[in-house]
């Protein structure tokens, strides 16, 4: 699906209005702030729940353009479609090598931009963790830009303060030959490691 262009404004808009009210039902807490950094990069969190993407948008705040990478499923539902493409999220068919949602994300980082996506592909509960696509350290290798990996906490009970933990930045080291499917198979594993790692710190 040809990716559509990201509206500023309503981006702002929409931030304005829907970060207090799910500050108010879902608050949370930042830790690891030092690691919010400025400029492109690859945020990689494991996920729960579909307000995952918006805590962490929010956490970045409404001057950091974050694009959300989203099955595409979600792009395929009227109206709500119109809002994820003005919003600024990459939409991915996960049946195929989608090369459209590769040259979106890779568009945005080269603006300096960030890049959200959960490298299990789809939600997982704390039992059901599913083994980590290669996709966002391929994205981060090729765009030479930073992974900030991030735990989101599985559960988020209403008014009650959840913690949001951000970990060091890193960079994938560039090879001169080509890796192969078991080393990003390695280093996607590696992420999951950091993220989880994060979640048993936090």
């Amino acid at each position: 699906m040809k990716p559509k262009a990201m509206s500023i404004k309503f981006f702002r808009f929409m931030f304005t209005i829907a970060a207090p009210v799910i500050c108010l039902f879902r608050p949370f807490r930042v830790i690891g702030k030092e690691n919010l950094i400025s400029g492109p990069a690859m945020v990689c969190s494991n996920h729960s729940a579909m307000i995952d993407p918006f805590l962490i948008a929010i956490a970045f705040g409404i001057d950091d353009n974050v694009h959300v990478i989203a099955k595409i499923e979600l792009f395929r539902i009227p109206v709500i479609s119109a809002i994820l493409w003005k919003l600024g999220m990459i939409c991915v068919d996960r049946s195929i090598n989608d090369i459209s949602s590769i040259k979106a994300s890779l568009g945005y980082l080269k603006k300096g931009e960030k890049v959200v996506i959960f490298p299990e592909g789809t939600r997982s509960s704390e039992y059901d963790a599913h083994s980590a696509k290669s996709g966002a350290v391929k994205l981060a290798e090729r765009a030479g830009v930073p992974v900030i990996p991030v735990f989101v906490p599985r559960k988020k009970p209403f008014f009650k303060r959840s913690d949001l933990v951000f970990g060091e930045p890193y960079l994938i080291e560039k090879k001169s030959e080509k890796r192969t499917a078991e080393e990003y198979v390695k280093l996607s594993e590696e992420l999951m490691e950091k993220i989880q790692a994060l979640g048993e710190a936090g």
